[in-house]
């Protein structure tokens, strides 16, 4: 853990230098020209505290109070642009000056002349607004943060970044200060110079609300890709990366195999809570009224290509010992927000030959009821209604089945029906990993791991990376997907046998339109997934579509998608 803190301060200190940061360096800079010698320190610890307050509990803000993220956006850049328009009109800056100092007063220590409550307000604006350039590090913490599973562990690691990205911006800020107003060739130009910062404070600040920020550091970008890479690649050596998923220990993964010791043996199995529909079954079930079968928890999502591996081995078990007093309940809690559609998953149900109960656990509550992280994820009850048995990701299949028949034993059963058959299919070479293309949880966009919610016009990058992807033509960004507007194209360089995504129409009654191509060449029979129909998937539900089938063997290509028509979304990659 200690190992990790380090890491994310350094990768704090090299954000500076990064394009993310550049649209707030005018604004900090033109703070400071006015003010006493206290205002870079407010402007720093006003930047680092919001960004870290409201990276790490806006998820739990907005589900108490129903917010408006771009209405608070927008008051933030209201702000920006109050304090710009104080430096191009002097008597607009005494009145506040006034205000400021007299607040100040009333509510903390008398701190009149040093500037440090303005500077704090700015700062307190700019974090609102700031979105860094999220390498691993951070996007891990801001996917715990947003599924609303901040430990203790994830604070430090985002006091370590904040901390790292202070420290240059006070050494700026403070330098910009003392060069204006210890400078004698300045000095005399003062009042002009603060003009002028004004004029550039409200021209970011209109850049930043119109998202046009992010539109010149994708440029920046592709002018410079090995710049990105510098700032980027220590955070992606192997000791961060074994860091990273402890700490994800404390929130939700999607793991190929993997254990647990959550539970103890004989632990009571908690009951279903927050269940939004009940499929599959006449009546809502509870725990205590399955006492005396043997149960298995599966919580699983229909987009989840683990969770589509292990199916045909849960509903084998099923049909073969439901007779003998054996009970499955699948319960359902989407990673997505699509998925949250009982259509969608009753559809799931019918094309998977799901015959057992199902609940959909929209909210979470039965999820974290188990204090579950996983999809998928198993957990085997006995007939008094405790855990004994669990498992998490793919394979172990003949091991979860004999557990099964041994607490059916244990409860009396005769079990004489002959075992499972079916092979292991779970990838046992190390493939791509899960690619989301979503701003939320983006980590492997090339050249700067990822690209903030927005409307972007892109120059597809060449020279991709393994397990990297790249935008090109016109996308529109958004929490969880990516949608293509215009000359959309989509390359990823993955390493894998199948590769899987998960996609929409955006209309209902419309399809959309995928053309496929493997290595510049439009796929044909020997690598075309079942979707694929003359280099085509046509989009018509909201489901996981196979766009690669190389028929068992793991290569590494260059896979591109050319989207024909807008309105699809897509979400994310899987691999198998």
């Amino acid at each position: 853990m200690v190992l990790l803190l380090g890491f994310a301060f350094v990768s704090g200190l090299l954000t500076i230098a990064a394009p993310c940061i550049w649209p707030l360096l005018p604004i900090v800079l033109s703070s400071t020209t006015t003010g006493g010698h206290k205002k870079p320190l407010g402007v720093t610890l006003g930047i680092v505290i919001s960004f870290a307050v409201f990276t790490l509990t806006l998820s739990y803000i907005v589900k108490i109070i129903p917010l408006n993220l771009d209405g608070l956006r927008l008051f933030a850049v209201v702000i920006i642009t109050f304090f710009g328009l104080t430096l191009i009109f002097p008597k607009l800056s005494q009145i506040v000056e006034g205000w400021v100092s007299s607040l100040s007063g009333k509510v903390v220590k008398p701190t009149q002349g040093t500037g440090f409550v303005s500077g704090l307000l700015t700062g307190f604006s700019l974090g609102i607004i700031w979105s860094p350039c999220a390498g691993p590090i951070l996007a891990t913490v801001a996917a715990l943060a947003a599924t609303r599973a901040v430990s203790f562990d994830v604070v430090l690691v985002t006091i370590a970044y904040v901390t790292g990205v202070g420290i240059p911006l006070f050494l700026f800020a403070t330098l910009g200060r003392t060069l204006f107003t210890k400078s004698r060739l300045l000095s005399k130009y003062t009042g002009r110079i603060q003009q002028v910062f004004g004029v550039i404070m409200v021209l970011t600040a209109i850049v930043i609300a119109t998202n046009y920020d992010k539109t010149l550091q994708a440029n920046l970008l592709d002018k410079f890709p090995s710049y990105s890479n510098f700032l980027n690649q220590f955070e992606t050596d192997n000791t961060v990366k074994e860091q990273l998923d402890r700490l994800k220990g404390s929130g939700k993964q999607n793991l190929q195999s993997g254990n647990s010791d959550l539970f103890n043996a004989y632990t009571k199995a908690p009951e279903f809570v927050g269940i939004s529909k009940w499929l599959n079954t006449e009546k809502p079930l509870t725990i205590k009224e399955l006492h005396g079968k043997v149960v298995l928890i599966d919580f699983w999502t229909y987009t989840c290509i683990n969770c589509i591996r292990t199916l045909p081995h849960v509903t084998s078990w099923y049909n073969t010992y439901k007779d003998e007093g054996f009970v499955v309940i699948g319960v359902h809690t989407p990673e997505f927000e699509f998925e949250k559609k009982t259509e969608n998953v009753e559809q799931a149900i019918k094309q998977y030959g799901i015959l057992y109960p199902v609940a959909q656990d929209n909210d979470y509550a039965t999820w974290n009821a188990y204090n579950n992280h996983y999809w998928p994820a198993k957990y085997l009850i006995d007939k008094d209604g405790r855990i004994r048995y669990t498992h998490f990701g793919e394979g172990k299949y003949e091991e979860t089945e004999e557990k099964i028949r041994e607490l059916l034993k244990e409860a009396g059963k005769k079990v004489t029906t002959t075992k499972d058959t079916m092979p292991d299919k779970t990838p046992r070479i190390q493939l791509s990993p899960e690619t989301y293309l979503g701003s939320n949880r983006m980590q492997y966009y090339y050249p700067n791991g990822s690209i903030e919610k927005g409307t972007y016009a892109l120059q597809l990058e060449k020279g991709i990376p393994p397990n990297s992807f790249s935008y090109g033509g016109n996308w529109i960004v958004g929490d969880e997907h990516a949608k293509p507007s215009g000359n959309a194209v989509l390359e990823i360089n993955f390493t894998a046998s199948r590769v899987f995504l998960v996609m929409r129409p955006t209309e209902k009654g419309k399809v959309g339109k995928v053309n496929v191509l493997l290595d510049g060449k439009i796929v044909d029979s020997l690598n075309a997934g079942v979707d694929v129909e003359n280099g085509t998937i046509i989009v018509d539900q909201d489901r996981l579509y196979t766009v690669i089938d190389l028929k068992g063997s793991v290569e590494n290509h260059i896979l591109r998608l050319e989207f024909e028509t807008p309105t699809i979304e897509i979400y994310a990659f899987t691999f198998g």
